[in-house]
């Protein structure tokens, strides 16, 4: 067995780790990639080098890359067979938190459209005064 096979850990980033020193590397290599997309999210967004409404996609991307990091490196959310509970609970609340903000939009958008009063309403209330 050479060197590098002794210190090379051989585990995936959400699964625990066999020493102290390999899971602390894991803890920072996650902090160090959150930090790297964090800062690349502050370039994308203050930068005029990328075309206009590319910064929106390119900051969409970055977020949907930082919480995968957070899930693995953080909250150990692997897809073993040991984290199926975990993953489902997951999915769960995406979509009790996507039903949530699409009924609220949805109700939101309603409210406008129904509780305005009419143009001829504003018009008789102007006149009025």
């Amino acid at each position: 067995m050479t060197e590098d096979e002794r210190t090379a850990p051989d585990v995936a980033p959400g699964q625990p780790h066999d020493s102290l020193m390999t899971e602390t590397m894991s803890y920072v290599l996650g902090l160090g990639l959150a930090l790297l997309f964090t800062g690349l999210s502050f370039w994308v967004a203050s930068t005029s080098t990328l075309w206009g409404p590319g910064v929106a996609v390119g900051l969409i991307v970055l977020a949907i890359a930082q919480m995968g990091i957070h899930l693995v490196f953080f909250l150990h959310i692997t897809s073993g067979p040991d984290n199926a509970n975990n993953v489902l609970a997951l999915a769960f609340g995406v979509l009790i938190v996507f039903l949530v903000m699409v009924g609220t939009i949805w109700i939101m958008a309603h409210m406008n459209a129904n509780m305005m009063p009419d143009m001829e309403m504003m018009n008789l209330h102007s006149q009025r005064g």
